[in-house]
């Protein structure tokens, strides 16, 4: 049974950084495209990263451009969301999600077929 399970979320201050993670089970992530998404409180869920399927090319938000980088480890089946220069606007629950083969990936949510429950991100003083 799919399972993603995303880590690293928590409390930094404004320019600081973060890594998120997302580890998969019952699935090998190479032949999915993987996302990164957040939401924050009385906003919707929108496209953060993502990554291709099998060397796929990558795709970032305006937003976050030059500060987040997103990777994955195909041996530990995990991505991973490197985060820098860290604003307050980035506070939000983050959640990765997968979809079966996509090479070019996409950052609207009705692509993918799974998510993980999320990791809170909050960036204050």
């Amino acid at each position: 049974q799919l399972q993603l399970v995303e880590s690293g979320g928590g409390l930094v201050q404004p320019g600081g950084s973060l890594r998120l993670s997302c580890a998969a089970s019952g699935v090998t992530l190479d032949y999915y495209s993987i996302g990164w998404f957040r939401q924050a409180p009385g906003k919707e869920r929108e496209g953060v990263s993502c990554i291709g399927s099998s060397g796929g090319s990558t795709k970032s938000a305006d937003s976050v451009k030059g500060r987040f980088t997103i990777s994955r480890d195909n041996a530990k089946n995990t991505v991973y969301l490197q985060m820098n220069s860290l604003k307050p606007e980035d506070t939000a629950v983050y959640y990765c999600a997968v979809s079966w083969g996509d090479y070019v990936c996409s950052l609207t949510t009705q692509r993918y077929t799974y998510w993980g429950q999320g990791t809170q991100v909050t960036v204050s003083s």
